[in-house]
């Protein structure tokens, strides 16, 4: 049996924790391999909802978590989570749950300064959820970073404090913003040493192991493809690299132990916060969807901006994502529409292309290239087959896949668990 790795093939949003959760059961370890606490999933499990931002979803079945090398890791928000979930029946202890030790650290002056950035840009903001993401791994990239395993020893971190002082109160004054004192910091990262270092171990050796044992390993994937710091609608995207390929790096295993690249899309498209969005709907139809689909961020609360479902990104994400096949969700927030339209290309002063540029007004000038399909008046929710499909939804289906190129291996039909369409089996390789 393969691994596989679960990325998004959108803007994010897509419903991988419902996905995520449904391939856990079957899998024996889950991984986070990058992001921090700006993404968010949601898991409906019986009448319990859970929202997790950044525990592997594979806690709430049981499964043992690892949060990877690759992600920022807020020491507060982890243990407020782990205290939430507790609440709600869940057990989180070193048990099930391992912290990579060379993990970076969100400090609060890194929110501080992601809000204080965000102020500055005024009307040019990027739409950060304001906790920290990218200043934390501008630290990791700049070698300034505080990571899990600082936390044991005291005389390190303290050193390591001045260093990233030294730079963060430079920005502050500049930004005219209020500085942070050594003092606080410190006193505040060795009282939490002793609740977060239970956790640390080298990662890499586990993973290694559960490789030559054959244990089957899901890694989790934040954000999506074109929230990618490269391959996405830059500047107006998140802080990592959100590829597949970035599972091997941000776990600590080899790029051939990822195994199969499953991509999440939904049936139409969302987007939170700033930048392009070429086949987006600012009339009843978009409200509609927003509705239907309670299109709000889970870690934000941000009204999602919907649209039309856009092959030709899609497509794009499956290339530069490594997507081998693909999760439709929320198909039954279309039923009932009498129309259904496809993004199929834009066109960009003139000329028509099948690509979103990387040049920031290009992206800005996209005009959408739409196919028009009859929707369907019969119901979709809970379906478990194609059979009980209206013909025009799997028409719907069938023409996505072949406009993105991919294979559609799994349909969800609702937030249910096991209101899922399996073509094909991930684990299967």
């Amino acid at each position: 049996m393969a691994n596989v790795a679960v990325i998004g093939a959108q803007w994010g949003d897509e419903g991988k924790g419902k996905v995520v959760d449904w391939l856990a059961s079957r899998a024996e370890i889950v991984v986070r391999f990058q992001g921090g606490h700006n993404a968010g999933h949601t898991l409906v499990v019986g009448d319990q909802t859970y929202k997790l931002s950044l525990l592997p979803s594979g806690v709430v079945r049981g499964k043992l978590g690892i949060i990877g090398n690759g992600v920022v890791l807020d020491p507060e928000a982890l243990l407020s989570e782990i205290d939430r979930v507790t609440a709600q029946g869940l057990k989180v202890g070193p048990e099930n749950l391992r912290i990579a030790e060379n993990v970076p650290l969100i400090l609060p002056l890194h929110p501080a300064l992601d809000k204080a950035r965000e102020a500055a840009r005024g009307q040019d903001k990027i739409g950060t959820t304001g906790r920290g993401i990218g200043p934390a791994y501008e630290d990791k990239v700049g070698r300034r970073s505080i990571r899990l395993c600082d936390l044991a020893e005291p005389e390190t971190l303290s050193a390591k404090l001045d260093e990233l002082l030294l730079h963060h109160n430079a920005l502050f004054r500049g930004l005219r913003a209020p500085e942070f004192a050594k003092a606080e910091l410190l006193d505040a990262l060795l009282a939490l040493a002793p609740r977060l270092l239970p956790f640390a171990e080298p990662v890499w050796e586990r993973l290694d192991e559960a490789r030559r044992t054959g244990k089957r390993v899901l890694f989790e994937g934040a954000q999506a493809v074109m929230l990618d710091v490269d391959h996405g609608t830059y500047p107006y995207v998140t802080s990592s690299n959100t590829v597949a390929g970035n599972a091997a790096a941000g776990a600590g295993i080899g790029p051939d132990a990822i195994g199969f690249v499953l991509g999440i899309a939904k049936a139409y498209a969302t987007r939170v916060g700033s930048g392009p969005f070429p086949s987006e709907l600012f009339d009843e139809t978009g409200r509609l969807l927003g509705e239907r689909g309670r299109e709000f961020g889970t870690v934000t609360g941000r009204p999602r901006r919907c649209g039309w479902f856009d092959a030709c990104m899609v497509r794009q994400a499956v290339k530069v994502g490594g997507v081998q096949g693909l999760v439709l969700t929320k198909l039954d927030v279309l039923d009932g529409l009498p129309e259904l339209k496809i993004c199929t290309g834009y066109r960009i002063h003139g000329e028509v292309v099948k690509r979103l540029p990387a040049a920031l007004r290009a992206q800005a000038a996209a005009e959408p290239i739409f196919e028009t399909m009859a929707g369907w008046s019969g119901s979709t929710r809970g379906a478990r087959s194609y059979a009980e499909l209206p013909a025009e939804a799997v028409k719907y289906v069938r023409r996505i896949e072949e406009l993105v190129e991919a294979p559609i291996v799994l349909l969800s039909t609702s937030p249910e668990r096991d209101d899922t369409i399996m073509m094909r089996d991930p684990f299967a390789g």
